[in-house]
């Protein structure tokens, strides 16, 4: 491998995280010092109203390894696509912002506990996973919209919507060069083109430690994800998520 080519591209999306990214960034630099490969940490900043991008700007100057992407259209699965297509890590990982799973977590999406897998993708509901201070209402929605998932689209996983998934730099380039939805339904269309393409995909239970700013609704966004869903199979009947080339 290229010694210029970092084995590991962490991808943040951030809107609106002046408050939380300082305390995550410091986390991840900790955690990075420990490692002997080479990482890069991508933070996309998606159309805040606060100093998300200020704040990530000054990181990027004090840590060299942090790379700045703006996106001004709101959207985090266009936020993910920026990001891990500017990415140049051997993996690529999408992170999110509050480190709802500790960073200490990561190495096991990677090899050798992951070695044979194209996709690893954390679950808080798949056997040994925990969840920490959750209400029990917010664990019932979670739980409603997976069961749509699991009714109209994926019916093999427990937990299509953590915010934390490790791709192979070639499982990557093939899936967000092609990837079309920029709200919620992200995540189930990049795991349905992943598994019509016959990518091995592992769904690894973790820690999960409940955030109080999540802005997860109940109907609305079950609605918006049912929506969604039929957009997704629409597409790929429609050929939509053919192959594309890296010149396109």
């Amino acid at each position: 491998m290229d010694e210029q080519q970092p084995y590991l591209s962490i991808v943040i999306p951030a809107h609106n995280e002046e408050k939380r990214l300082p305390k995550s960034l410091e986390q991840i630099d900790v955690f990075l010092k420990k490692q002997s490969y080479q990482a890069e940490v991508l933070i996309v900043e998606n159309g805040s109203k606060d100093r998300t991008f200020e704040v990530a700007s000054e990181y990027s100057a004090k840590f060299p390894y942090i790379r700045v992407i703006q996106v001004t259209t709101r959207g985090k699965g266009l936020a993910v696509k920026a990001g891990m297509l500017a990415a140049r890590g051997e993996y690529r990982f999408i992170c999110d912002a509050d480190l709802s799973m500790r960073i200490d977590e990561l190495p096991h999406f990677l090899p050798p506990y992951s070695t044979d897998y194209d996709i690893v993708i954390a679950s808080r509901e798949a056997k040994g996973a925990r969840r920490v201070d959750e209400p029990e209402y917010r664990h019932i929605m979670g739980r409603v919209n997976n069961l749509i998932i699991k009714l109209f689209a994926l019916g093999d996983y427990e937990d299509t919507q953590c915010g934390f998934k490790m791709f192979h730099k070639n499982v990557a380039e093939d899936l967000f060069r092609v990837q079309l939805m920029n709200g919620i339904g992200f995540d189930v269309e990049l795991l349905f083109i992943a598994k019509k393409r016959g990518y091995r995909v592992r769904e690894l239970p973790i820690t999960w430690f409940f955030d109080p700013y999540s802005t997860m609704r109940l109907f609305d966004d079950s609605l918006k994800m049912i929506r969604e869903i039929f957009e997704i199979r629409r597409n790929w009947r429609q050929g939509l998520y053919d192959r594309k080339e890296a010149s396109q």
